[in-house]
């Protein structure tokens, strides 16, 4: 269940946009295959880079020591994600703002994106289109995502946040009311997600790697009440025995 299929999303969206008219949304999941070790590079992450986010976007010096899609992978790969959800809005123009360290020139193939810039600078403010989609990658603090809405987006337009990087509210989701269209975030010893027009879905991860589904909730949990249901069920099953990180005790990465 990790990360997200090629299309998931993007069905996720347009089903979205078509029979509900919704307008702000988010959209959250690790951006790359072991996003914990990013920085020290894993095979995973060297190869999604590589074979996936480099050549997709077909990256200028490519996925290399040294070169900028390496030092800034995330910042890529949300790139990456956000061509791939673009061609969710059948062919209405698709704004990409970005908080994060993108050299957009370097990307020669955004596909479906109409234009490319960065959240609340002014040239993206004046390049913007009456009715264009917008998506803004990790946009910071859900206190500011009404203001950078009101600056870079139109009336009725779709506004999805994708992959912002931190909650300033420490819980699942946000609390200003963008409908959580996609979500799957890591828990100890699992995962929460939620695909629109599913219900939120609490996870554990088996020793061996595997997930199965432990509860469906009717409305959307609290971080620690999800957290603490999988945790739990984790100790009661396995003890001490699974943890990703130390060989001998479920050790996977």
């Amino acid at each position: 269940m990790m990360p997200l299929d090629d299309c998931a999303a993007s069905y996720s969206f347009l089903l979205f946009l078509l029979f509900h008219n919704q307008i702000n949304m988010e959209v959250n999941f690790p951006p790359v295959p072991n996003v914990e070790e990013v920085r020290f590079g894993t095979p995973l992450n060297q190869r999604f880079g590589k074979t996936t986010v480099g050549q997709d976007l077909q990256v200028v010096g490519g996925y290399k020591p040294g070169s900028e899609l390496s030092r800034d992978l995330i910042a890529y790969s949300n790139v990456y994600w956000a061509k791939k959800l673009a061609s969710s809005f059948g062919g209405k123009p698709v704004g990409l703002l970005t908080a994060e360290r993108v050299n957009f020139s370097l990307c020669k193939n955004i596909g479906a994106i109409s234009r490319t810039g960065f959240v609340l600078s002014d040239q993206a403010r004046k390049a913007g289109r009456n009715g264009e989609a917008i998506i803004a990658i990790n946009p910071g603090g859900e206190e500011t995502w009404t203001r950078i809405v009101a600056a870079h987006s139109s009336p009725n337009a779709p506004f999805v946040v994708l992959n912002n990087a931190y909650s300033t509210s420490y819980d699942l989701g946000n609390t200003k009311g963008f409908e959580e269209v996609y979500y799957l975030k890591r828990i100890s010893k699992g995962w929460v997600f939620r695909s629109f027009p599913g219900k939120w879905q609490a996870y554990i991860e088996r020793p061996d790697g595997t997930c199965e589904l432990l509860k469906e909730f009717a409305t959307k949990p609290s971080l620690r009440d999800a957290a603490s249901l999988v945790r739990e069920e984790s100790f009661k099953r396995y003890a001490i025995f699974n943890d990703r990180w130390s060989q001998g005790f479920g050790g996977r990465l």
